[in-house]
């Protein structure tokens, strides 16, 4: 299965840090954390004892698979260790993800900060990855204590549990922010080119010319109030030229009335008079 916003004509992104999840317990939410990579470009996942082994057959791979949503390169290609020790040899700097302040004097931060530190020391060619601990208990204190730095989440301190995937998805969130910037990917096409001044003048001349006629500007002591909010409403609006066109269009039917059905025999040719062979 893949999502709404899957395009197969793009080349995914690669790169980023390596996405570490230690012990995970549940199939599905290794399918649902590939998804949250893909959607911001990170591609090196890395699985620590997972509770059922990897990869997984029958439903549980089913299950994981169809909560990637399409980011199944990223379950094929994923790599498994026997230790987080093991998992994190290869990497100049780890952080750990816990909501709870764990007394090891490591510097904590939030995964913009992380990020954004991290993205240019990847960018200079360093490698770095984050790990995340099972969805039940979390990292515990000798899987922190491999880190270099914590990285928490800015949530309700009355609630801060998160799910393993929600918490993937903000850390390559914040990465992809900072690495990539955070501009639209799209923009709305530009069917119409901005009304000119002088197209909107006379649309105003026209509109308040019929509403002065039905006894709009009422009282008369109003009626430059209550034409410049008219007009200011129209601006706030950035009208295009279609747009004037069309309002313009609108109201000529409101005043004049549905136009009239075109006679349909016009458009019939004459008919033709039968020759009777006879004579």
């Amino acid at each position: 299965m893949t999502g709404a916003g899957t395009n197969s004509t793009h080349t995914p992104l690669t790169g980023g840090p390596a996405i570490v999840l230690v012990r995970p317990q549940l199939a599905v939410n290794i399918g649902m954390c590939a998804r949250a990579m893909a959607n911001f470009g990170l591609s090196d996942l890395r699985l620590v004892s997972p509770r059922e082994g990897w990869p997984r057959t029958g439903a549980y791979r089913k299950g994981a698979y169809a909560a990637a949503a399409g980011a199944v390169h990223l379950l094929e290609g994923a790599r498994l260790f026997d230790s987080v020790e093991a998992a994190v040899a290869d990497l100049n700097r780890v952080y750990a993800t816990t909501a709870r302040e764990r007394g090891q004097g490591k510097v904590i931060l939030p995964p913009s900060t992380a990020m954004a530190d991290s993205a240019g020391a990847i960018a200079a060619g360093e490698k770095h990855g984050v790990l995340f601990g099972p969805e039940r208990t979390g990292l515990d204190n000798d899987d922190v204590a491999l880190a270099d730095a914590v990285i928490t989440f800015p949530v309700d301190p009355a609630y801060a549990s998160l799910n393993l995937a929600q918490a993937v998805l903000l850390v390559a969130y914040e990465h992809h922010r900072a690495a990539r910037g955070e501009a639209a990917p799209f923009a709305i096409p530009e069917r119409s080119p901005p009304a000119k001044r002088e197209h909107m003048l006379a649309f105003f001349n026209f509109f308040e010319d019929l509403l002065d006629a039905n006894g709009f500007f009422r009282p008369e002591g109003k009626r430059p109030v209550m034409t410049r909010n008219l007009r200011n409403m129209f601006h706030r609006m950035q009208m295009t030229e279609q747009d004037v066109r069309t309002f313009w269009g609108a109201i000529v039917r409101l005043v004049e009335g549905p136009r009239a059905e075109k006679d349909k025999s016009a458009k019939k040719s004459a008919p033709t008079r039968s020759v009777n062979s006879a004579d």
